[in-house]
């Protein structure tokens, strides 16, 4: 069901459209290559075992968490309502 000037499936694909950013965006961030045997960050020694489940790992478990927490994530608008595109 569209709504006002919006075709037939246009939510949906609005919702396809936003999923399939963000697991770009998921993978482009994905580590690789050979690991470092220290943290980028920090120097302290990367775990072995963390270095083999994430091939490319560039900083150790605290600093990735630290990390983690203060990602900000870019929310793309395609809502496309007159109070979102005043803001």
């Amino acid at each position: 069901m569209a709504n006002g000037w919006a075709r037939d499936g246009a939510v949906q694909d609005q919702i396809d459209d936003s999923i399939n950013d963000a697991v770009r965006t998921a993978r482009a961030s994905m580590p690789a290559g050979e690991s470092p045997a220290h943290c980028d960050a920090c120097g302290e020694p990367i775990p072995e075992a963390r270095r083999k489940a994430l091939p490319g790992v560039r900083t150790c478990v605290s600093c990735q968490s630290a990390r983690d927490r203060t990602r900000v994530h870019s929310g793309i608008n395609r809502r496309a309502s007159k109070d979102s595109q005043l803001r």
